[in-house]
């Protein structure tokens, strides 16, 4: 005790960092550097949650699924520790439409969105001395809870100018006899990437050769407006191990919903025979659920959407990557190496050199902010040391206010030649 004063015995876990460079935290404090007596509305391009916008409201059969759901009270129950059997069914017949053989209930485990099924997939491989691979850039997620479980993370890279491909030879390089998993992110968050049927199947073979299993992350699954259709990961499940992690939190326009999934696409029985799926099921039941009711409006949500519902998302999104793209080209600071092709996101390159008072990508973020109250989301958040990820998932007229504020800012900052 000092001047009166009691001394206790606890104290903040240091151990907490990580989460200082979460994609929330960093767009918290950007948007914390809004001027307030800005009269303009702030144009959101830092985050993958359209839902606020008219042009992105889910279908009225997710919410009419809702309703049912609660109405007939019979989803007021805890749930089993691997989700309701109905709605891990639906899942199952649903994923199995695009792959060469049939899912059963019991390779789907149900999850609080996707965030929860990365976190239980990584919880799982992390034991002692082992590595995962991640691509650069990544979804900081996967490194934030990979620091917090100790398990080492290595980075291979993406090449932007052959569409965000895996560079196989920088995969190869990285992997030892430790390393256990690497992650694809298809379609790209944050590159807007859709990668084709061929590369995909390298990576798998590639994965085969490693000794290694591949985590798929297709939380934006179906989400294609380019060339490439989406080929889940899963049709080289013979090939390789994989593990699939998604929700309907973006393909039916609800992450406020928190139902995601994982999925264990595996013919040969390989991540049952060592261990794997037992230690998932053991790790779900020491987690919360996700909420029973809408667990049981899944089947209907699954079952009844209609291809409509899709393709009006598609066409927007469709919409306004071009706008993104467009504008992009008119600002002489920022380069786009490939046209998106799915999700919601570009990743741009900023030349710092070319503005004044500008030092890098964070310090673009933060004045861009305070000028025009625009929030961008900077490359450091994602890996990747001035480059820009920008969400085009909002109304088109905002998305074109917000370039329009976006080229005012480096025009204004343009270095005078």
């Amino acid at each position: 005790m000092e001047n009166g004063a009691k001394t206790w015995n606890f104290w903040g876990n240091n151990e907490e960092a990580p989460s200082r460079t979460s994609v929330r935290a960093i767009l918290m404090k950007i948007m914390g550097s809004v001027d307030k007596d800005d009269p303009r509305p702030t144009v959101p391009l830092g985050h993958g949650d359209p839902s606020p916008f008219p042009s992105f409201r889910t279908t009225t059969v997710a919410e009419d699924a809702i309703v049912d759901a609660v109405r007939s009270a019979k989803f007021n129950s805890y749930p089993p520790t691997n989700g309701i059997v109905p709605a891990r069914r639906a899942i199952a017949d649903y994923l199995s439409r695009d792959l060469p053989y049939t899912l059963s209930q019991d390779e789907v485990f149900l999850t609080i969105g996707c965030i929860q099924a990365i976190d239980i997939t990584l919880t799982v491989l992390a034991c002692p001395g082992a590595n995962i691979l991640l691509p650069r850039p990544c979804f900081p997620y996967y490194d934030a809870h990979a620091a917090f479980l100790n398990l080492e993370v290595r980075y291979f890279d993406l090449n932007p100018e052959k569409g965000w491909e895996v560079d196989i030879e920088s995969l190869e390089a990285i992997a030892d006899e430790n390393t256990v998993a690497m992650v694809i992110i298809n379609p790209g968050n944050p590159c807007g990437s859709v990668y084709t049927h061929q590369h995909l199947k390298k990576i798998a073979e590639t994965a085969r050769k490693l000794g290694i299993m591949v985590i798929a992350d297709e939380v934006y699954h179906h989400l294609t407006f380019g060339t490439n259709p989406f080929v889940p990961m899963g049709v080289f499940g013979s090939i390789v191990p994989v593990i699939t992690v998604g929700s309907i939190s973006k393909r039916w326009l609800v992450p406020g919903w928190r139902l995601g999934w994982i999925v264990t696409n595996d013919p040969n029985g390989i991540l049952r025979k060592s261990g794997v799926v037992e230690r998932i099921i053991g790790r779900l039941s020491m987690t919360p659920d996700p909420p029973t009711f809408i667990q049981g409006a899944v089947p209907q949500i699954l079952e009844k959407t209609g291809e409509d519902f899709f393709t009006k998302t598609i066409d927007i999104l469709r919409e306004v990557a071009s706008i993104c793209y467009d504008r992009i080209i008119e600002i002489p600071c920022i380069t786009c190496p490939h046209k998106p092709e799915g999700s919601m996101f570009v990743m741009v390159k900023l030349d710092p050199s070319l503005l004044e008072d500008i030092n890098d990508d964070m310090d673009f973020c933060l004045k861009l902010a305070i000028e025009e109250s625009v929030i961008v989301l900077p490359g450091m958040a994602v890996g990747m040391m001035n480059w820009l990820r920008i969400t085009f998932a909002v109304e088109p007229s905002a998305l074109e206010d917000g370039f329009g504020r976006i080229k005012a800012f480096c025009q204004r900052h343009a270095k005078k030649q």
